[in-house]
């Protein structure tokens, strides 16, 4: 019995490059991001209603923050709520390695792991 191999792309490692989406880095940044604010509320078992009194927010903006609907949110605003919710933020700003076309954008957790969805821990 021979099997066809099935056919597929290997990912770059950002969902967004993949689909050729301008400001890939961004996007994915933010989403790393949402995904954090969201895994917080989760852990702590927070409504909606009541995560939006934390971050000084609405609950359908805590709806579509949740939902992945991130084209009303900066960075800056995604960063202020994980503040809110007693997270410290860092930015690290470091030399690209030769490499690389351009330099990027990334979200770490603690211990310099990249944050992927499922990983954000709370």
């Amino acid at each position: 019995m021979n099997r066809a191999e099935p056919e597929h792309t290997r990912s770059s490692g950002n969902v967004f490059a993949d689909l050729e989406l301008s400001a890939s880095d961004e996007l994915a940044a933010k989403a790393a991001l949402a995904a954090h604010i969201a895994s917080i509320a989760t852990h702590r078992h927070l409504t909606q209603q009541q995560t939006a009194r934390l971050l000084g927010t609405t609950q359908p903006r805590v709806s579509e923050l949740f939902a992945g609907k991130l084209a009303g949110f900066s960075m800056e605003r995604l960063i202020r709520f994980l503040n809110a919710l007693d997270r410290d933020v860092r930015i690290v700003v470091s030399r690209k390695p030769r490499s690389r076309r351009h330099g990027t954008r990334q979200v770490t957790r603690d211990g310099g792991g990249s944050m992927r969805e499922g990983a954000c821990g709370a």
